[in-house]
């Protein structure tokens, strides 16, 4: 039997308006219904906020944090952490989709196998919900397994809350969710995966995580200040990572 914890849903929101309906509805609309969602409303321009007043209001268990200004992914994830009351805490982008069995398929399987922390295979969309590819999740991964790659798809999460007690993401413009999964797997927590696709990540134009040039510099932050590897280490890493990165990305295009 699947837990009956509450899980409270972190969706940061900026700028996303075409995609937010079906993004919200989609977790609205769980199986699961022991949840909580807190949107973190990060654009100092309040154009949309009335929008999403309208969308939220009939669900109470809807909770809306208005940034002053925009702070940023990292940030406002971290606000809506701080400000949550459940057992789980699980993510999605105001731009991504949930299958409607998420987060029911994941806590009954982490149930029985008694896990902490749980993430799944998922799509790949373009902004017209046409699918590009699929990221199969094959595998648990360990520290050193991150250090060279990483296919966590941050939307497809869902771990105890107890494991960010100390550990937030850091104010990285990408790479931040990747950095707090090195940080916990260096802390010994298991990153554990569920092979069915649960998610659908949506690949935009000109996004943030479609830049490369910004992915490489954050990478090598990563590496360099928080992993406290020395320069040459870093830039060995970054190597592999994007080396890594562009194999799977070529073998993804050549089924398109």
């Amino acid at each position: 039997m699947e837990s009956k914890k509450k899980v409270s849903v972190i969706m940061p929101y900026y700028k996303k308006k075409v995609f937010f309906y079906n993004s919200y509805n989609s977790v609205i609309a769980q199986s699961y219904k022991n949840i909580e969602v807190i949107i973190i409303y990060d654009d100092q321009d309040k154009t949309d906020l009335s929008y999403i007043k309208s969308i939220i209001y009939k669900n109470n268990n809807t909770k809306l944090i208005i940034n002053k200004k925009n702070f940023g992914v990292a940030k406002s994830r971290n606000l809506g952490i701080l400000n949550s009351t459940g057992y789980y805490i699980a993510f999605i982008d105001c731009d991504d989709l949930w299958n409607k069995n998420k987060l029911l398929y994941q806590l009954k399987y982490m149930n029985l196998h008694n896990l902490r922390f749980l993430y799944s295979s998922y799509d790949v969309i373009d902004e017209y919900n046409k699918s590009l590819y699929k990221i199969k999740a094959y595998r648990d991964l360990s520290y050193n397994d991150l250090l060279k790659s990483c296919d966590i798809g941050l939307s497809s999460v869902i771990l105890e809350k107890q494991l960010l007690k100390n550990n937030l993401f850091k104010n990285l413009r990408t790479k931040e969710d990747y950095l707090l999964w090195l940080t916990l797997a260096k802390k010994g927590v298991r990153l554990n995966h569920y092979k069915k696709f649960l998610v659908s990540w949506r690949l935009c134009k000109n996004s943030l995580s479609s830049n490369i040039l910004q992915k490489i510099k954050d990478a090598f932050k990563v590496y360099y200040i928080y992993q406290n590897q020395n320069i040459f280490r870093s830039l060995i890493y970054v190597l592999i990572l994007s080396y890594n990165a562009l194999k799977k990305n070529f073998r993804r295009y050549l089924l398109l």
